[in-house]
């Protein structure tokens, strides 16, 4: 069955609007275990504009189910500009230091309002191969997030990567808007055999939601795991928090 892992970005990015641990990230992070999530996701980036250092620290120290840790691995360390928030270490001294079971490895950047776009490893593959040979050493699965072409797919093999994720936007707006939504998740489709034929794993995430999460799952039999937090986040306002995390359980096929 394929694992949902709870996103916790936006949670953060509520407590960071004031001053205050409120809503406090690890305790939100125990609601969602409690509630039956099979992981925990934070994107932690050099402005901190949501999850900080501090928090990757105190979720490594009490998350009892997988841990993955999504960012640049090229982001270096940046003094923090906030009162009582800790300097960001850095991506990979931060991973080195939390050690989370999975690392997602993403080439985002502080103009981007969120991640947007795949690695292109023919143009990053020969800088990621050693990074993703030290994670892999530290005991550390590795994913790299990578859009729907069945070529790179291949190259994040010969890289070294464990996973990857399928960046799932194009998916989830041709669901909405019904523009040929079975031709795109087509290429989904094709994507992921490739991925399997290199011997990868297969994650997805951004923007899946409550509707056309069974349908991607659906044509992706295979798929191990899903990062979902604006969605569920947005679901929870509705719904609450644990019977979200119970909803998107049934959307994955699980009682």
């Amino acid at each position: 069955m394929t694992a949902l892992s709870v996103n916790l970005n936006k949670i953060a990015l509520i407590r960071n609007s004031r001053d205050t641990r409120s809503p406090d990230v690890p305790g939100h992070a125990q609601l969602c275990i409690d509630a039956g999530a099979d992981g925990i996701t934070v994107h932690p980036r050099p402005d901190q504009r949501h999850i900080r250092a501090s928090d990757c620290r105190e979720l490594a120290a009490m998350l009892t189910v997988e841990f993955n840790i999504e960012g640049n691995p090229f982001a270096g360390p940046r003094r923090s500009d906030r009162a009582g928030v800790d300097d960001y270490p850095g991506f990979l001294p931060l991973v080195r230091e939390t050690r989370p079971a999975q690392c997602t490895l993403v080439p985002d950047g502080d103009a981007q309002l969120t991640s947007d776009h795949g690695f292109d490893l023919t143009r990053d593959g020969e800088r990621l191969a050693p990074l993703i040979a030290e994670l892999k050493g530290l005991g550390i699965r590795v994913s790299l997030f990578m859009d729907p072409e069945p070529a790179q797919l291949a190259l994040a093999a010969e890289v070294g990567a464990d996973r990857i994720e399928l960046y799932t936007e194009s998916y989830a707006r041709a669901f909405a808007t019904g523009d040929d939504s079975a031709a795109v998740l087509g290429r989904f489709r094709a994507a992921a055999e490739a991925a399997l034929d290199a011997g990868l794993g297969v994650n997805a995430g951004h923007d899946l939601n409550l509707e056309n999460l069974p349908s991607f799952c659906a044509a992706i039999p295979e798929l191990l795991e899903v990062s979902i937090g604006h969605a569920l986040t947005v679901d929870a306002l509705r719904l609450g928090l644990a019977e979200t995390v119970h909803a998107y359980q049934r959307a994955l096929g699980k009682d």
